[in-house]
């Protein structure tokens, strides 16, 4: 299901009806298309699923996005709260708290189950692919100086969001303290200078 903009608005428009107003008089229930295009910018709304000429579409997780920001405001916390927490919450946190139905194994389930994969067992033989195909790399600035490089096949269809590029920072930030701690990270020490 693929929505225009408007069509999203009125679709976020229905599944708030029922919730009750904000707290704040300074939020709107309901966010109009400029709303909705400004949670893009500050990277809380998902790329448009595709381009239709100059028209973008939308769809189920972008409405789940946008209700999860309107009840978590309708329950006080502001924007900047919202984008703190936004990294921690998978699909099915977001199906929860908005009431949108999800896919349950987007690409971004199979990520997760990525992480939850048993350390313990031993690691299957591998066969070389029968095509080699040309590495990609995705770079993650962590800190000033450093950069995490995530190294792909060119088959992989990959590409980072803004909610993406949050989480990774946030999960590495114990790896960046430890570097730093241990001295190890560019420019590490030189306030001692």
């Amino acid at each position: 299901m693929q929505w225009t903009l408007p069509e999203l608005v009125s679709q976020v428009a229905e599944r708030i009806a029922a919730l009750p107003p904000p707290k704040n008089g300074q939020v709107r229930a309901v966010p109009d298309d400029r709303t909705v295009r400004y949670y893009g910018t500050i990277g809380l709304l998902d790329r448009p699923l595709a381009m239709r000429g100059r028209t973008a579409l939308y769809g189920p997780r972008h409405l789940a996005q946008v209700v999860a920001i309107k009840r978590l405001q309708s329950m006080g916390r502001s924007l900047a709260e919202i984008q703190h927490l936004w990294p921690t919450l998978d699909d099915p946190t977001l199906a929860r708290m908005s009431g949108v139905a999800l896919a349950v194994m987007g690409r971004r389930g199979v990520r997760k189950e990525f992480w939850k994969q048993d350390d313990s067992a031993p690691a299957p033989a591998l066969s070389p692919p029968a095509v080699t195909a040309a590495p990609v790399e995705l770079r993650v600035q962590l800190a000033p100086g450093l950069t995490l490089t995530i190294a792909v096949d060119d088959s992989t269809a990959l590409a980072l969001s803004h909610a993406d590029v949050r989480a990774i920072r946030a999960a590495a930030a114990p790896l960046v303290t430890e570097l730093a701690n241990r001295r190890l990270t560019p420019h590490a020490g030189e306030e001692d200078l």
